[in-house]
């Protein structure tokens, strides 16, 4: 459920930055970051457990700056999809780089025995790769809708709430399989 947390900045941006008025959900997401990063950095976690927390801060900085300069860009209908495809992003640079991102977050809940095994890392790309072609599939979705229909709000909602729903649910369920499954070959 911590590593969830992280996700508070772009969930809160989603309800705020309704409509045509993002400003006031990037600022929002950037307070929400920079108070998650700077508890976390202060409880002692590492960089490694907080890179969704991270990337939200710059993600939401970078927009903050960009939505107050050019708050009517013809970009600001796309905040949903653009919201996507930075995570997407993150997600597919942190396993271009052979560091999922929910390695962190699994080794504050794995005895430190397993953190070295190739099953461990396994799960957690399985599980990053699962996020990262969840953000990909709403980006292009939101894109897509937002360009076609930028009135039907609930189906942006559905396609928001089902990028973090679906991949939460796998990663919940995913790494109790595996268990499983090695339980059972034992």
């Amino acid at each position: 459920m911590r590593g969830l947390l992280g996700f508070l900045p772009w969930i809160v941006y989603a309800f705020v930055a309704t409509g045509d008025e993002w400003r006031w959900g990037a600022i929002t997401g950037l307070a929400i970051a920079a108070v998650l990063v700077t508890v976390d950095r202060r409880a002692g976690r590492g960089w490694d457990e907080i890179v969704i927390e991270t990337s939200a801060a710059v993600f939401f900085a970078c927009l903050t700056v960009f939505s107050l300069v050019a708050p009517d860009s013809p970009l600001t209908p796309y905040g949903p999809a653009l919201v996507n495809v930075w995570l997407a992003g993150t997600a597919w640079g942190s396993l271009a780089i052979r560091r999922p991102f929910t390695l962190g977050i699994a080794r504050t809940m794995a005895p430190r025995e397993v953190w070295e095994a190739p099953g461990f890392y396994r799960v957690n790309a399985i599980i990053t790769a699962a996020w990262a072609a969840a953000f990909t599939v709403a980006a292009v979705s939101l894109a897509l809708v937002l360009s076609a229909a930028p009135h039907a709000t609930t189906l942006v909602i559905v396609i928001k709430a089902l990028s973090f729903a679906l991949p939460a649910v796998f990663t919940a369920w995913y790494p109790k399989r595996v268990r499983r499954a090695l339980a059972g070959e034992r």
